[in-house]
């Protein structure tokens, strides 16, 4: 697990503890010392925790002009035993929404499980957002699945040509306005 490291290509565009305006702000890293556990096994240093005992987060980049966030995310995704979702809201998102944040892109490759309660904090965050969207990326086929039983695709777009976007090749402004014109398609067709 320590192997996995939160994606560093954008880092001379954006890193948030350099950005006084984020969460995150002022936070310190080391390459070496591993101080977070998943499923007992030490996770690299540069993911970030917010509250959850089973998912991390690096928050890969935020433009206040455009008002989007961009959030990479490693782990268990636990509503039912740690209320995951609350946490996210609580620690970050509501943090990033008094910056004028409003779309969000969630980067979920490494989240290998997803254990649902109910959606009542996934609304919140949704009825939150003005003109806002939240977008989840290439997340695994069984935690789409369970994504499903939920309906969370009420408040969280998923799941087809959003899990085949290679995010990786392009930079997140061109990867942001990608996805917000699919996003102004979908809702204006």
């Amino acid at each position: 697990m320590q192997n996995i490291e939160p994606f560093y290509r954008w880092e001379k565009l954006y890193k948030a503890e350099n950005d006084a305006k984020s969460p995150f702000f002022g936070r310190r890293y080391s390459d070496y010392k591993c101080r977070n556990l998943l499923y007992n096994y030490y996770i690299h240093p540069r993911w970030d925790e917010f509250g959850s005992t089973t998912l991390y987060l690096k928050l890969l980049y935020v433009d206040y002009t455009n008002h989007f966030a961009i959030i990479e995310l490693l782990g268990e995704w636990n509503d039912c035993l740690y209320n995951d979702v609350m946490h996210l809201k609580r620690n970050i998102i509501e943090h990033l929404e008094k910056e004028g944040i409003q779309k969000y892109i969630l980067i979920g490759e490494n989240v290998l499980n997803f254990h649902y309660s109910d959606d009542s904090y996934y609304e919140d965050w949704f009825d939150d957002l003005e003109d806002g969207w939240i977008v989840a990326l290439n997340f695994r086929e069984h935690v789409l699945k369970e994504f499903d039983k939920i309906n969370l695709n009420y408040y969280i777009i998923y799941g087809g040509r959003f899990n085949e976007i290679k995010w990786r090749t392009v930079s997140p402004l061109k990867l942001f306005q990608a996805i917000d014109e699919m996003m102004r398609f979908s809702l204006n067709p």
